[in-house]
């Protein structure tokens, strides 16, 4: 018997007959015999492998990055459903080296691209070189990549909207780094939201940070420097909510009563907030199962994908 048949009825192949196979099986289970995984993955040019991206200055696996813990449940649940394993690679934003190096290695078949810094840049690159991946985030136009995100253009529109029913009437938008287009998105629903209920957006209630802690929690500041008789926030996300919150509290004003709340994300912290965090929710677990899923049909069928993943406002005591 040829070891392309024994390999054959061993992967269930269905040029294989039944009575082959069943021989095949026999004498595997006479010997003790199993299949060498690292080595077929090996001569099939395939790891099996899926590398999340990150960049390098990134703390992860901690409650500073509820979103990068919760999206990644629904990366790895969708991933061991397929027979596929997680890499995590923490990149440095300026480096170009390193997507060819896990190909032309066999580290990974493909990336999910997360970082969010220099996102953009590190789009094109994978784009240019041909790299399977899959990006969380509005896709950028000009290039041809699969994407998964949410509706974040209705999800700025929706806290807004939510602020002006409230009776709030100087509503501030502390959004993430301003050159990336789901931000972008969320402050074009906000404005929408203004227009609509006839009011301006000012430029001097817009404040752009980084998304930590201590970034947002300067933005905060900024914010009310310049705008002291401000009664309402948007935040872009729910840590960043949580950073401007301890800012209002340390300058003297009760939430919601003095200035209300709206964050972005729905992560599990939002509900244990003091007072618990309105937000608007993007089913985090739902669209890193989507990342995984359809990233593995783009391996199998080369079919790009757009997904939007619906979003829904979660009302709580901070609004």
């Amino acid at each position: 018997m040829s070891k392309s048949t024994v390999s054959r009825a061993l992967s269930n192949s269905p040029l294989i007959n039944e009575q082959t196979r069943e021989r095949v099986y026999a004498i595997a289970k006479e010997h003790n015999f199993q299949i060498n995984m690292p080595a077929r993955r090996l001569s099939m040019k395939q790891s099996n492998t899926i590398a999340y991206v990150t960049h390098a200055y990134c703390t992860l696996f901690s409650v500073a990055d509820l979103f990068t813990l919760e999206l990644m449940s629904g990366i790895t649940a969708a991933l061991y459903d397929n027979g596929y394993d997680l890499l995590l690679v923490a990149v440095d934003p300026y480096d170009n080296s390193w997507a060819a190096q896990h190909l032309e290695t066999g580290k990974a078949d493909g990336f999910i691209l997360m970082t969010s810094t220099r996102k953009q840049h590190h789009i094109k690159l994978l784009a240019e070189m041909g790299a399977p991946f899959i990006a969380w985030g509005v896709p950028h136009p000009k290039y041809h990549y699969s994407t998964v995100t949410g509706d974040n253009f209705t999800g700025g529109k929706l806290a807004t909207e939510h602020l002006i029913g409230r009776g709030r009437t100087c509503i501030a938008f502390l959004g993430g780094p301003s050159e990336e287009l789901e931000v972008q998105y969320r402050y074009d629903g906000y404005a929408q939201a203004l227009k609509q209920a006839g009011k301006d957006s000012d430029p001097a209630l817009v404040v752009n940070s980084e998304l930590w802690g201590s970034s947002a929690a300067e933005a905060m500041r900024t914010l009310l420097a310049r705008n002291p008789a401000m009664d309402a926030v948007f935040v872009n996300s729910d840590m960043m909510a949580v950073a401007a919150m301890n800012v209002l509290r340390e300058t003297g004003r009760r939430i919601p009563e003095d200035v209300a709340v709206v964050g972005y994300d729905n992560l599990s912290i939002a509900e244990q907030c003091t007072p618990p965090l309105t937000t608007v929710s993007q089913n985090i677990y739902l669209a890193g199962r989507l990342l995984a899923q359809n990233l593995l049909q783009y391996l199998k069928t080369r079919a790009v994908t757009h997904v939007t993943v619906p979003v829904e406002l979660v009302v709580r005591q901070s609004a």
